[in-house]
């Protein structure tokens, strides 16, 4: 059964919950990561379809001005809001908003060159729920694993963790 979008935030924290992580203090990345599969298998309701990029997700890492250059790793599932504005507007464009997992990290020299990979995400993903998109995550985790920083961080234990619901861009 879908969900409204408004209420993904809350969904998520559910799931994470049931696994026995709080969004505010995630400890394991994996579990985290379990969590944000099972999360992006549920359908959400008022949202542009497949065919319009409607439902996607990105995994991103770095260090940014927003939480003070600390060493980062972000799940974060895109969704093309409908439910807004007038359709029959000749302008008329969905929002975009991101749900958004951000795991915050100590530094360590083991992901001291995670700035400096030559890319800080994976891409946006669009696969449909199902199978496809569960093929998609297990591609991007392999893609990750095969950078040391990414592997190394992927391990550790997050300092600091928040989970935000927010109109992209």
């Amino acid at each position: 059964m879908p969900i409204p979008w408004r209420s993904s935030a809350d969904v998520f924290t559910q799931v994470l919950r049931q696994r026995g992580v709080e969004p505010d203090a995630v400890r394991d990345v994996e579990a985290a990561w379990d969590a944000f599969g099972e999360f992006l298998q549920i359908e959400i309701e008022g949202i542009e379809g497949p065919e319009n990029d409607g439902d996607g997700f990105i995994v991103q890492w770095g260090r940014w001005d927003w939480n003070d250059d600390r060493p980062a790793l972000s799940f974060v599932r895109q969704l093309a809001v409908s439910e807004v504005g007038e359709r029959d507007d000749p302008y008329w464009q969905p929002e975009y908003w991101q749900l958004e997992l951000q795991l915050i990290f100590g530094e360590d020299p083991a992901w001291a060159a995670l700035g400096s990979l030559g890319h800080q995400d994976t891409g946006f993903d669009f696969d449909e729920i199902g199978a496809p998109r569960t093929a998609a995550l297990g591609r991007i985790r392999r893609f990750l694993e095969a950078y040391p920083e990414l592997a190394a961080i992927w391990r550790a234990e997050p300092t600091h963790s928040d989970l935000t619901l927010e109109r992209a861009g």
